[in-house]
Formats: C-alpha cells, structure tokens, sequence
C-alpha cells in the first residue's frame, strides 16, 4: 500500500489527478476502523491532514455565509465563532466520538463516509449547505441533499476531492439532538436537527439514522409553516406539538438492526423533534 500525504490543497489534486482510485483520508476516524476489519483494503491512499488550506473556515465577500473546510475538526466548531455562528453543528460536534476523535474528525470525512448516522450530517442538511468539490481540472458545487445519495454513497466522481461546504447565516433558531445507548462516544440511534428561519418564516427538519441517509422532513415543514407564525416566539399548543411529532415520525424510514428497533427509532425522532421545536418557541 501506497501512502501519498501532500502539504498543500495543490499537491493533493496532484496526486488525487494521477491515483484517481486512491482511498481518500482526512481525519481516518471511520476509515481505520474498516481498514483494521478488513472491510476495506485500499491499495493507495491520499492522507490530507497536513493540508491546511481545508482547515479552516471563511465569509463569503456578503457575509452572509460562512464557507467550513472539509478538514476543520470537530473540535474547533465546539466553541468559539463557529459554535456561535452555528449552535447546532456545535452541538453535534460535542456528540462525536471521544476528544481524539474529535480532533480528527470532521465534516469532509462525514460526507465522504457518508454514513445516516453521522453527527454532522443532518445539521448540514438543515442548514441547507452547499458541498464544493475540486479536481485539478475544475470545481463544482452540489446540494448536499444530492450529494447524499443512499447507505455510505455519495456523488463524489473519480478524482473529486471535498474541499468545503458553504452554510447561510441563519436569524432564528438551531438545534441539535440525539438517541444513543449514552451521551457520547456512540453511534447514534436516531437524531434530529431543527432550524426556525425567523426572517423567512420557515422551519427546516433533518433526520439521522432513520434511513438509508439523511431524511429532510418536508411535508412536516409545510404543514406547520400553516400552523404557526414561525417568524415570532410563541409557545406551540400540545395537540399541535403531538401531531408534529407524529407527522416527523411517519416520514422517518428506520429498519430493525442491532441498534435499536424502527419502533423505537420513529417513537425517539418524534420526542427528540417535540423537544427542539419547544426550546425554540422558548428563546
């Protein structure tokens, strides 16, 4: 096995150019862990911690978007200007795996692994983020609901490199929860974000681990924008609040595995939903 590890974003397209095949690498904290199974048997690899031009994050020239590397790590978004920025992907943050991990982790490995459980990944989807991807060619930008295609599949083509994603300045509320055998350092059972766009009057809902990959909840959204003044701070009635609930469990598609059971993971979005949209009625 083959091991490129390049200093620079330059070097990386370099040699993501001429191994197109290569198993890409950012923090290993999902990779390893197949590769010590035997799951995976990469015959090259592109190792891309040391490149720190994808370490770090940037406003876009309006400021009303922050544009995160793909290898920023968990860690620096647990506090700080992005955990303000962005409380709930600083919540998720918090969530991953232990503080090594943290520090190893980060959104460009969640996306490129792909998984439904992955912490960051229904918070990207809230929040609407915009995947950038690069080949020493050219770049192009995706919806992450596009680049999230089925169980651990992406549509990263040959060659592509996660570079960053782009996250909008939210005026409202964020949240973000989740199920799991303890707090942290597990693999989720079922989470949920929730964004309430105060100027815009509208509500995003984005469920993990309850599907073949991350669930947007859009029927559930346009029915309580009919419901409620989302652009105002009210206490939500509880027949409303029950049926909310209700409405994000029904478009949950959870299976039985050795997790946890799909009637659990339906009953665990339904509360963990219930609860986001109180506290943000509540602030």
């Amino acid at each position: 096995m083959t091991v490129a590890i390049p200093q620079t974003l330059r070097e990386a397209l370099a040699f993501s150019s001429a191994n197109p095949n290569a198993q890409i690498i950012q923090g290993g904290t999902d990779l390893m862990v197949e590769i010590n199974f035997n799951h995976r048997k990469p015959t090259d690899v592109i190792a891309l911690r040391r490149v720190e031009e994808i370490r770090n994050y940037a406003y876009t020239a309006d400021k009303s978007k922050v544009i995160v590397g793909a290898g920023l790590p968990y860690q620096k978004m647990e506090h700080g200007e992005i955990a303000e920025l962005f409380p709930a992907l600083a919540q998720a943050a918090r969530t991953v795996g232990s503080p090594q991990i943290r520090a190893a982790g980060s959104i460009g490995g969640n996306l490129g692994t792909c998984s439904p459980a992955g912490d960051a990944l229904p918070v990207l989807s809230a929040l609407n983020a915009e995947v950038n991807l690069r080949t020493e060619t050219g770049s192009r930008d995706i919806s992450v609901h596009d680049f999230m295609i089925g169980v651990k599949r992406n549509d990263r083509k040959t060659g592509e490199l996660i570079i960053s994603v782009t996250l909008p300045i939210i005026q409202g509320w964020q949240g973000y929860a989740k199920v799991g055998v303890r707090n942290a350092m597990v693999i989720s059972v079922a989470s949920c974000c929730l964004v309430v766009d105060r100027k815009l009057g509208a509500i995003s809902v984005a469920l993990g681990a309850v599907g073949p990959t991350i669930i947007r909840c859009r029927e559930t959204e346009q029915w309580l924008a009919t419901q409620i003044d989302l652009k105002s701070i009210s206490a939500v009635a509880p027949n409303l609040l029950k049926e909310f609930g209700e409405r994000i469990a029904n478009e949950s598609k959870p299976i039985d595995d050795h997790r946890s059971t799909a009637a659990y993971r339906r009953h665990a979005v339904a509360t963990l939903s219930r609860r986001l949209l109180v506290r943000a009625n509540t602030k």
